[in-house]
């Protein structure tokens, strides 16, 4: 069984990781995606957008979307379970605070990033935590 939760943490760590590389990436996209949408919207009426005003949105666009927290705070959980996971004694109920825990920060992850790669991502994770609790719920 912690073969099988180790396995567990280490596919959501791998998930993780392609999400914390796509971050930065889905910033990029929504300003060119921006970009694009209001040229086309203005040029209809003669006008052209200023650069301040899109570099604004973008920054308001990537404060909502930061995801730098949750991606810190999972990791952390991570190690914890290795810590608990170490312990000579029964952590069942650490584990599954953890779990929840997990769980949180991934769901959290899904809603903020608003990228369809990164919503994968979170899936893949969500399944693998889901997995654990089966898990957790038969250690005392």
């Amino acid at each position: 069984m912690a073969a099988d939760l180790a396995a567990n943490a280490r596919a959501i760590a791998s998930e993780l990781n392609r999400i914390e590389a796509r971050g930065p990436l889905v910033v990029e996209a929504y300003r060119g995606r921006l970009t694009d949408r209001l040229n086309k919207l203005l040029a209809d009426v003669g006008t052209r957008i200023e650069p301040a005003d899109v570099v604004r949105e973008i920054g308001i666009f990537a404060e909502r979307s930061d995801i730098s927290e949750e991606i810190v705070r999972l990791k952390s959980h991570l190690e914890q379970v290795d810590s608990v996971m170490a312990a000579d004694e029964s952590q069942g109920r650490k584990l599954e605070f953890l779990t929840q825990e997990m769980f949180r920060e991934t769901n959290t992850i899904g809603s903020k990033a608003n990228d369809a790669e990164i919503a994968r991502h979170t899936i893949e994770i969500k399944t693998a935590i889901e997995r654990m609790r089966e898990m957790i719920q038969n250690v005392e």
